[in-house]
């Protein structure tokens, strides 16, 4: 007797080589992410002011889109399909102030870093990147519609709070204020459905220049209002610019990151997209401290929780099944 042929719905569905892909280039827009902090650091020490150094960095970052636009007809195309698909009411104008989000995050920075510390304020941010991210795919805000809550989708994310807070646990001890958490807890839930809405952006322009553009516009028109108040309330930096042009490389980084993001985050989810660039973020901070000169070298709990980010990532990107 003959072996039942196998209906449709009974075999595996088969891995998706792209989301894998997503998820690689993921990382390695959070090993940007963590790269820029970097850079953007060393220039807020030398300008002594954060809300200068944003600015500078997003600015620089607008001046490059702003040339592409000149140079290229799609990119012009692509934007002039976002303020058309505005005008028809098929992309709604909270859909592209995502810039706003990463406008918050720097702000956030310079008010709670210095009294939580840097160790609570990454935890927090991955406390409120994870959950909203969960929350922002299964209401189908991204591009890529509605995903549903199982079980590696919601394992990812808790595991990747606990992994965190290994790497950072050397810090926690010193913070204080812990009500302050709320804040960069926020930071990271907006980054969320920062990624979402700038994805809808690129779908509505077909491109990522157009949508990477409209994300600095606004980012850029936000720190130049955050930095005018902080110097009407602290008075003008008194740091000076520095002559290494490394340090006014924080636009570019910047510009490759979010244009990956918004490529991908129709493959792969905007939770997906969250771990792959929180790995990214702890591995390449990793990376970063063992290589810098003088740097303060990795704890044993700092590469265990590196480590344990990255099967973080690999339990949703491996085991989930879409339904």
């Amino acid at each position: 007797m003959a072996a039942p042929t196998p209906r449709p719905s009974d075999a595996l569905p088969a891995r998706d080589p792209l989301k894998v892909l997503g998820v690689v280039l993921a990382v390695v827009a959070g090993f940007g992410v963590a790269l820029q902090s970097r850079v953007n650091g060393t220039l807020a020490d030398h300008l002594g002011s954060g809300f200068l150094a944003a600015f500078v960095s997003f600015g620089s970052g607008l001046v490059l889109l702003t040339l592409a636009l000149l140079v290229s007809r799609r990119a012009r195309t692509g934007l002039s399909g976002v303020v058309t698909s505005l005008r028809a009411g098929r992309l709604r104008w909270w859909e592209c102030v995502g810039g706003l989000a990463g406008a918050f995050l720097v702000a956030t920075q310079g008010l709670t870093v210095g009294t939580l510390g840097v160790a609570v304020f990454i935890v927090a941010i991955v406390a409120g990147q994870s959950v909203s991210s969960v929350v922002v795919d299964r209401i189908g805000l991204a591009p890529g519609g509605v995903r549903l809550v199982t079980l590696p989708r919601a394992v990812g994310p808790a595991l990747t709070v606990v992994a965190v807070a290994i790497a950072m646990s050397a810090g926690i001890g010193s913070a204080g204020a812990l009500a302050l958490a709320v804040l960069p807890l926020l930071a990271g839930a907006g980054s969320a459905w920062q990624q979402a809405v700038n994805g809808r952006v690129r779908a509505a322009s077909g491109g990522v220049v157009a949508a990477t553009f409209v994300n600095f516009l606004v980012g850029t028109a936000a720190l130049a209002v955050a930095l005018g108040v902080s110097v009407l309330v602290q008075g003008a930096p008194t740091g000076a610019f520095p002559t290494n042009p490394l340090l006014y490389t924080g636009g570019l980084i910047g510009i490759a990151f979010i244009a990956m993001s918004a490529a991908i985050v129709h493959r792969v989810g905007v939770l997906l997209l969250g771990l792959g660039m929180i790995a990214g973020q702890v591995v390449g901070a990793l990376l970063l401290d063992v290589l810098s000169p003088g740097a303060t070298p990795p704890s044993a709990a700092t590469y265990v929780g590196a480590g344990l980010t990255l099967v973080a990532v690999a339990i949703p990107a491996l085991l989930d099944r879409r339904r």
